[in-house]
């Protein structure tokens, strides 16, 4: 299997939490960055949108969309010279409307913005998140976005409506999202300038990135995978450092956590069985590894239902999952 496939079929999306703006200029609103995914789309009038880590403010028009991978803290604003407040203040002195609605601003002219975040079950095993700029911009008027305009306009409906099973849905739609907006972002700009991607693009780097995914269990070193790269073992550990951003060991580690987590959760295998498909002799120094890189064991991981691990990352990663109208209480959306 090739990299981008192995990693897009290990992505879940945990939990998602999403509502809608009403606001009226003068309105400014900010967020804090966090261990998210974060979107948005445009229902009405325009904003500008600035996020930490990308040059310049960008005006967003009705239709526009957004994708924030990294969870960046951002600001929305009606004019670049309007003050902002926390989004968690704001909820903390308001009520949020059934249908998770939040009126703000100061009566002027209006705009709609629908906004959310998306949890994945082991953020800090995908490689694709990390490498992927702090903002994609999906304009309403680019047709080569068409597909991933399409789902988030069915993400807008499901939140809008909140019929049944909305939340599964949202979460199903989530998924489609974030692999959506990759393709856009490899269409407009290309693989190589995106790190992991750019790895992969690299003849001899992308070959042991491709080894390693084909054999994940393989007792790999540094100078096993220089070989198959056909690089010396120092020029090859530098260059992947400089490119992936772990190094070929910690590289290695965090996919396997990532595999072993797929097998946990799909199947009912033996812990020692998950560990050797995984590439580890003994169960022990595989429980290891998963606290280490996962935050909790195995055993728990499998036992835990989905709410319950949501609910253990919140407390990990200081984050909130709940319902809106909770927000006040829980700071759940930090816009």
């Amino acid at each position: 299997m090739d990299p981008i496939t192995d990693v897009f079929t290990s992505m879940r999306v945990a939990g998602a939490v999403y509502g809608s703006i009403e606001a009226t200029a003068p309105w400014g609103i900010s967020g804090d960055a966090g261990p998210y995914t974060k979107f948005g789309m445009v229902v009405r009038g325009s904003c500008w949108l600035t996020v930490d880590g990308f040059a310049q403010p960008v005006r967003l028009k009705a239709c526009d969309c957004f994708l924030l991978p990294r969870g960046s803290a951002h600001s929305l604003q009606d004019d670049l010279r309007t003050p902002t407040r926390s989004f968690c203040e704001i909820l903390r002195t308001r009520e949020c409307e059934r249908g998770r609605v939040l009126h703000y601003g100061g009566g002027g002219e209006p705009a709609t913005v629908i906004m959310g975040k998306f949890f994945f079950d082991h953020p800090g095993t995908h490689p694709l998140r990390d490498s992927l700029p702090p903002l994609i911009h999906i304009p309403g008027d680019q047709s080569q976005h068409g597909a991933l305009q399409t789902t988030l306009h069915a993400l807008v409906a499901e939140i809008t409506t909140q019929d049944l099973g909305s939340e599964v849905v949202v979460n199903r739609l989530a998924d489609i999202l974030f692999i959506q907006a990759i393709r856009a972002h490899i269409a407009t700009c290309g693989a190589a300038q995106t790190g992991w991607l750019r790895a992969l693009a690299d003849p001899q780097i992308g070959f042991a990135i491709r080894a390693i995914h084909e054999n994940v269990a393989q007792p790999w070193t540094v100078a096993s995978l220089a070989a198959e790269a056909r690089m010396s073992r120092s020029a090859f550990a530098l260059r992947f450092k400089d490119l992936v951003g772990d190094t070929p060991l910690e590289y290695i580690t965090r996919w396997r956590m990532c595999k072993a987590s797929s097998l946990l959760r799909e199947s009912d295998k033996k812990l020692i069985d998950v560990a050797n498909l995984v590439g580890y002799d003994s169960d022990g120094a595989f429980k290891r590894a998963f606290k280490r890189v996962i935050g909790i064991t195995p055993g728990e991981y499998r036992h835990e239902s989905l709410s319950s691990f949501t609910s253990h990352f919140r407390s990990l990663e200081t984050v909130a999952v709940s319902n809106w109208e909770e927000a006040g209480r829980d700071e759940l959306l930090q816009a």
